[in-house]
């Protein structure tokens, strides 16, 4: 429970006046949910399109406005593969993650295959991949009868994430970029711009910061996740010029409470990336 934020007694949590955040222990996944004039903006749809109805009737729960505007942080199948659910709403995202989901959106499914039990696999399979109808490539407003502002800030977890902020509120939602309770991912990742990316959005943070994933934070917290990325960035330029190899860098990790494992495919991924070795998904 977020400090000031009354329960609702079912399963939001009130982050101001209508912003809410749903954490789901399927991999303590946060959506957002903003209540406008007239209807509902949700931000992140979740893995499967079951999971996604499973929102929309909790939904009903909160309010009986309907959905009509979605937005996806990011093109990754945890956040944005139960968009079909909502496709009567606007589907906002950043052009890059419309391509993304039109061009791999179907083969990304194996990856989802990886980390979801075998019981939702068939789930996985059924998804009809809907990318975002509305795309912007910097920064739009979004009018629900208050101001909802996406922006994106540059290449980090993806090449397309962007942040959703509600400046009354002085609440921000940041997809994957920011990550707690774990190594954030970096799969897909351009971990040398990554830093310089959460340092352009670190101003925005009022108040509370909402990761994809884990506990949300302050100001403080995002200066951290900031400076632990520029760890993992200059780790990586040394072992791609030979001064240090992997081993001794995992020893070096700026996540050394976590098994070594995790810390070495971020490792991995910095030195593909200063060697050049990387493009974007699109």
């Amino acid at each position: 429970m977020l400090p000031g934020a009354p329960s609702l007694g079912l399963v939001f949590d009130e982050l101001a006046e209508g912003v809410f955040r749903r954490r789901y222990e399927s991999l303590d996944l946060n959506i957002g949910v903003v209540i406008g004039e007239d209807g509902v903006l949700v931000i992140d749809t979740r893995s499967t399109e079951r999971e996604a109805a499973e929102l929309r009737d909790e939904l009903a729960g909160l309010t009986q406005k309907p959905v009509r505007w979605v937005v996806n942080t990011h093109w990754h199948w945890d956040h944005a593969y139960g968009n079909a659910v909502f496709e009567d709403a606007e589907i906002w995202g950043h052009e890059l993650c419309q391509i993304a989901l039109e061009t791999h959106g179907e083969e990304m499914k194996a990856a989802a295959k990886e980390w979801l039990p075998e019981s939702s696999h068939v789930e996985i399979d059924r998804v009809r991949i809907v990318p975002p109808t509305k795309t912007f490539a910097e920064r739009v407003t979004v009018a629900i009868g208050r101001d909802v502002e996406l922006s994106y800030h540059g290449f980090g977890h993806t090449d397309n994430d962007i942040v959703v902020n509600v400046p009354h509120g002085d609440v921000s939602f940041f997809g994957d970029l920011l990550e707690e309770g774990a190594v954030p991912s970096f799969g897909d990742s351009f971990p040398l711009d990554w830093p310089a990316t959460v340092e352009a959005l670190a101003p925005l943070v009022e108040r509370i910061a909402i990761p994809g994933h884990g506990d949300p934070g302050g100001p403080d917290w995002v200066g951290e996740q900031a400076t632990e990325f520029h760890a993992v960035a200059d780790l990586g330029r040394r072992i791609a010029a030979g001064e240090l190899d992997l081993d001794d860098a995992v020893a070096l990790t700026p996540y050394p409470a976590y098994p070594a494992e995790d810390a070495r495919r971020p490792l991995k991924r910095a030195a593909a990336h200063a060697r050049g070795e990387l493009t974007a998904a699109v």
